[in-house]
């Protein structure tokens, strides 16, 4: 199994869908807090549903369970926390949660899952953190798109 991840931000819809097509993804799990932003454009969670069904054959799962929580999101935004602290939170999150055991049960089934949140690159977003732990306790591959 590979995981990839990706942040549609700075992607044109054309980037963003082939990127999806070209490396086969058959689910894309949305990882962000909210999937309804202004800010969204094409990755509004109708929308994509639609756009991924119909452009890549593609299914669409909002996971609210893999984001992290309104209060650890805004910490860190708003500077109150660091990254380290903001990992430090996520991961413990991650357990509390028991993510990896929901992962496994519902998409190992799949062979390219995709962690979707906004920013554009993984290293200080927590589709990599999910990434990470996943791989390590399932032993699936990871690639960041």
């Amino acid at each position: 199994m590979y995981i990839y991840t990706m942040g549609f931000t700075q992607k044109s819809a054309e980037q963003f869908f082939e990127k999806i097509k070209s490396n086969n993804i058959q689910v894309v799990v949305d990882v962000r807090l909210n999937n309804q932003s202004q800010l969204a454009g094409f990755s509004k969670g109708k929308d994509l549903s639609y756009f991924l069904k119909v452009i890549c054959n593609c299914l669409y799962e909002h996971e609210i369970k893999f984001a992290p929580t309104k209060e650890i999101l805004s910490s860190y935004k708003k500077g109150s926390i660091s990254w380290e602290e903001y990992v430090i939170q996520f991961n413990n999150l991650i357990e509390l949660r028991d993510m990896s055991t929901f992962f496994q049960k519902k998409y190992m089934k799949y062979e390219n899952v995709l962690l979707l949140c906004s920013e554009v690159t993984p290293e200080k977003c927590h589709r990599r953190l999910l990434a990470e732990k996943f791989a390590k306790e399932i032993g699936c591959k990871i690639n960041h798109l």
